[in-house]
């Protein structure tokens, strides 16, 4: 794996085949761990100082998944990383979990949501061992219990979905009070592996085009449209500016 700096953000380069190394690398390494996945927009968010940039350039592994990070590699004449579409990703790294025996921890969603999720994630990973689980959208004296069980299972990998408060940035602010696990949020997956969500088709993926299905579901998402814009300003400004 190799990392790369897009207008002053870190991206990997992880190819599909060191995958598997990667985690498990990653797993013999102490303390709290983090895979990041890396939208255009939130590239622009993490130019910014602040709590979310410091979360970014500590990532362990930052994942692009938007074809405009691509383009802007291209574009600077930079090493051009591997996108992944974060279901596909996840489900990789399950496989990986699975096949060395190792554990899983849900965090997030809907009891009922939870509950369907975890049968089918049982059924489809029978040598993941799932340690713990907590539906998502709890109230704040719940904390400490939740972090205590995490701690107390060190989960191989801790799936942040949906229905937590800080979103990506809730293991990070609290990443002193687990063990070595890995955190990875990814809103929709417990909604995709319980059938509760349906996930973006993968030709229109690979288009590049899921944002016109995000914006399908929430029209107001139209303005993204305008940091976009931002994005390729600052693209052409390190083009003709900067040597990074």
């Amino acid at each position: 794996m190799r990392r790369i700096k897009l207008i002053g953000v870190p991206v990997d380069i992880l190819n599909p085949e060191e995958l598997e190394m990667t985690l498990l690398e990653l797993l013999a390494k102490p303390g709290t761990k983090h895979i990041v996945f890396l939208s255009v927009w939130d590239l622009l968010k993490a130019r910014h100082k602040g709590e979310f940039q410091d979360f970014v350039n500590s990532a362990d592994v930052v994942i692009p998944v938007s074809k405009s990070i691509l383009g802007g590699a291209k574009f600077l004449k930079k090493d051009i990383p591997v996108r992944y579409n974060p279901f596909n990703f996840t489900i990789n790294i399950l496989s990986s979990l699975d096949s060395h025996f190792k554990s899983l921890y849900l965090l997030g969603a809907r009891n009922q949501t939870l509950h369907v999720a975890e049968k089918n994630l049982r059924d489809t990973f029978p040598h993941l061992q799932i340690v713990g689980r907590h539906p998502g959208y709890y109230q704040k004296a719940k904390e400490d219990d939740i972090i205590v069980n995490i701690y107390k299972s060190s989960p191989s990998l801790v799936l942040v979905c949906d229905g937590i408060k800080d979103r990506a940035l809730w293991s990070f602010k609290r990443r002193n009070r687990f063990s070595s696990s890995i955190f990875c949020y990814y809103r929709d997956s417990l909604g995709i592996f319980s059938k509760r969500i349906k996930r973006v088709d993968e030709e229109v993926f690979n288009k590049g085009h899921e944002i016109w299905h995000e914006i399908g579901k929430n029209p107001l998402k139209l303005f993204l449209l305008l940091p976009f814009l931002h994005y390729i300003m600052i693209l052409v400004v390190y083009k003709l500016f900067k040597k990074i």
